[in-house]
């Protein structure tokens, strides 16, 4: 690893901030896929960061498929993000997004579930007609996220119950971010890559309108791990 760039500072979360450093050694290649990382200590010394801190950024890196822990050798480079990543995110500001993916699939995956076993004729609409808009920026290569949170939040409002929509325009900003990211790396990826994403979302409302709550709830989670996968995997399609 070479030396860092830029000090850490307290102003964001110690890990968040050495989460960034190393992804940024890892998307300029100064990192190369399969490269041992430094040891812990190694790592502390250069960034000026205790173990914890350390011991903290490589979970969450591990987590997001990034690196591999090997029993008793260390720590490995296992994929390399898209090069425009920390073009359209900064570096730092990943791990959060990465995190509000993590709890979308949680909630989410409630929503989706009960909207197919309470959505009215009306529920239906709205959600179809939000996927339509979708699917249609999407296939012009426009912006679309606006869109594509109305899809989500309409799968919640069919949800019955407020609170979850509530959840969602609480968190709307940082959802919104996350959607950015993702969508501008499809925009810019094969028409194969694109064709799935618009499937990933057809297949929920198919699950939905079908009253298949475990489809339905299954088709989601996918759907969102796989939108986690798409933002730090730069191979296609995914």
């Amino acid at each position: 690893m070479e030396e860092p760039k830029l000090q850490i500072t307290k102003r964001q979360t110690l890990g968040d901030q050495l989460y960034g450093q190393i992804l940024e050694q890892v998307v300029s290649g100064k990192l190369g896929q399969g490269e041992r990382l430094p040891s812990e200590n190694q790592i502390a010394g250069a960034f000026g960061v205790s173990r914890p801190v350390v011991r903290e950024a490589l979970r969450k890196l591990q987590e997001d498929g990034l690196v591999e822990a090997r029993r008793g050798v260390g720590s490995f480079v296992r994929r390399r993000p898209p090069e425009k990543l920390i073009e359209y995110a900064t570096a730092e500001s990943v791990a959060g997004l990465m995190r509000a993916m993590e709890a979308r699939i949680t909630v989410e995956h409630t929503t989706a579930r009960l909207a197919a076993l309470r959505a009215s004729p009306r529920d239906l609409a709205r959600i179809e007609a939000a996927l339509l808009q979708l699917e249609a920026s999407m296939q012009a290569r426009t912006p679309s996220v606006a869109e594509d949170y109305d899809f989500h939040r309409a799968i919640a409002a069919a949800a019955g119950n407020d609170v979850f929509i509530q959840m969602l325009d609480c968190t709307r900003g940082l959802i919104e971010r996350g959607i950015d990211v993702a969508q501008k790396l499809t925009r810019g990826g094969s028409q194969a890559r694109l064709d799935l994403v618009i499937r990933e979302h057809r297949q929920i409302f198919e699950a939905i309108r079908a009253g298949d709550s475990e489809a339905a709830a299954v088709c989601m989670s996918y759907h969102l791990l796989q939108a986690r996968t798409r933002i730090t995997d730069n191979t296609e399609p995914l």
